[in-house]
């Protein structure tokens, strides 16, 4: 009798240990068989060029060396790691960045299902893996904040299960925030969280420990500064980071940086309003820390789409212990808790079976799978149509062309910007002395209309920008002043000012 419990209680540790590491084949495969979806943003071109920079030169990058505009302005990569593993594994083809993006979203489903194991069955505990990950498949990219993913989910997760314990955090944890600080600049968001997630253990604490927790916390707090200062910027890592969040208005111009948009039905809200609805029907009551925490990631949430991920995974681990304490389900889930501690052999045989074959999927799949960007997700078909109109100088990012083989220096150009911004001083100054542009008083120095900056090229510097339209708006400016006209053909020699186009 006693041999048959002992073997049944190791058959279900077996398999709940295996559940986590199933879910995470699952999903791996998933997004790497729909590997297009990770390639929507060409902002994974620039990561890479950036990642090859480093790789080239051997050093970090200090100033701006690829964009026109703010061409060796002080810059710094916060997100220098991610960057050159994207380049090492990108091999002319895009099925490396897949795979590793792919890999690092199976790692953060194992890391989840691992810490709602001890408050949640494994059929309710994937259910809710399954929600998050369809909340952050909008946000699901070839990019950084794609491989910080599980060390983010791993370090928060780490400092609420030490909440949980009402103890606190390990120490082990600061190394995940180093590797976090090199990987993405999000890393001041567990930084954040530290006091937050603190306070939560304090306030469930006996009155005698609450002392010694505030010190350790404390102490741990420090420590975490210090550790996400461990990058080649040292503390300007820290700096960097937060300088993005200083941009203000401009930020409403980036899309992922919008607000939730809640004027057309979205997953995003129904799961929101259900999650409401639950919690009203159930009378869930939480503790006051752990409220302020659930209310910081619906506003961020809200404030921006990119921060639904965050939303998804941090949001039932705030809520996990709650639920399982209030809805009948801790005794179970210590339970569960206390069998899955145990890994015998059959689990890690399992473990090397699935590895294996998802390697081997992955090489079949890969070897008659060529991934590729569409064309609108491209900024190469806007340069290609510039050299189709046989645009002369064509400025534009610089990353995408060399990213694509070609050369810095062939049919694309880049013009220091002093001895462009003198081009466009002088010629403003020839078009104020136009006596048919001067107004009857005032100012002999007049700012020019909009054909003037067609003629400049300002007007080229929109993305969508093209050839024909500047040269429309020259051929207007011609008709409406004759006399520019002269001086357009007096200067053919040395090439025209309006063929000055910015395709970044």
């Amino acid at each position: 009798m006693s041999l048959s419990i002992t073997s049944s209680v190791s058959s279900r540790s077996a398999a709940r240990g295996l559940v986590p590491l199933c879910a995470a084949v699952g999903a791996y495969l998933f997004y790497l068989s729909a590997g297009e979806i990770l390639l929507r943003d060409s902002d994974t071109m620039w990561q890479i060029r950036v990642g090859q920079w480093i790789l080239e030169h051997g050093a970090m990058p200090t100033s701006d060396v690829f964009s026109f505009t703010r061409f060796g302005e002080p810059w710094i990569s916060s997100s220098w790691l991610s960057q050159v593993m994207y380049a090492l594994v990108y091999g002319g083809d895009w099925a490396g960045p897949v795979i590793l993006s792919s890999m690092a979203i199976g790692a953060t489903v194992a890391i989840f299902l691992h810490l709602l194991s001890p408050y949640f069955d494994p059929a309710r505990a994937l259910l809710i893996a399954a929600l998050a990950l369809l909340l952050s498949t909008i946000h699901f990219l070839a990019r950084p904040h794609v491989l910080a993913l599980p060390v983010l989910l791993a370090f928060i997760g780490g400092l609420l299960a030490a909440a949980d314990r009402r103890t606190s955090p390990s120490w082990w944890l600061l190394p995940l925030m180093t590797l976090w600080a090199n990987l993405h600049g999000g890393f001041v968001l567990g930084l954040a969280l530290i006091g937050p997630i603190g306070l939560e253990a304090v306030w469930n604490a006996g009155p005698g420990r609450r002392r010694q927790l505030v010190v350790r916390w404390g102490l741990f707090g420090l420590a975490a500064l210090a550790a996400s200062c461990v990058t080649p910027y040292g503390w300007n890592s820290l700096l960097g980071a937060t300088k993005i969040l200083s941009l203000g208005k401009l930020l409403t111009l980036i899309g992922e940086w919008k607000p939730a948009d809640f004027s057309k039905p979205s997953f995003f809200e129904a799961t929101l309003l259900g999650l409401i609805g639950l919690i009203c029907y159930r009378r869930l009551t939480l503790s006051v820390p752990r409220i302020l925490l659930l209310l910081g990631l619906i506003w961020m949430a809200l404030s921006h789409v990119r921060n639904i991920e965050v939303f998804a995974f941090i949001a039932p681990l705030v809520l996990a212990k709650p639920i399982a304490e209030q809805w009948a389900t801790t005794g179970a889930a210590a339970a569960r808790f206390g069998e899955t501690r145990a890994f015998p052999v059959v689990t890690m045989l399992a473990v090397i079976a699935m590895v294996i074959g998802a390697w081997v999927t992955t090489a079949m799949f890969v070897a008659q799978h060529q991934f590729k960007f569409l064309p609108m997700f491209s900024p190469v078909a806007a340069v290609d149509v510039l050299q189709q109109h046989k645009a002369q100088r064509v400025f534009q990012h610089g990353a995408v062309r060399r990213l694509h083989g070609e050369p810095r220096h062939e049919g694309v150009h880049r013009r220091p910007r002093r001895a462009l911004w003198r081009a466009i001083r002088a010629r403003l100054l020839r078009c104020a002395r136009c006596p048919r542009r001067r107004p009857a008083a005032g100012p002999a120095r007049q700012i020019p209309d909009r054909c003037h900056a067609a003629e400049l090229g300002l007007a080229g510097r929109q993305r969508t920008g093209s050839s024909e339209g500047l040269e429309a708006a020259v051929q207007g400016r011609h008709r409406r002043d004759p006399c520019a006209l002269g001086r357009d053909q007096g200067r053919r020699g040395g090439g025209s000012e309006h063929e000055l186009t910015d395709a970044a």
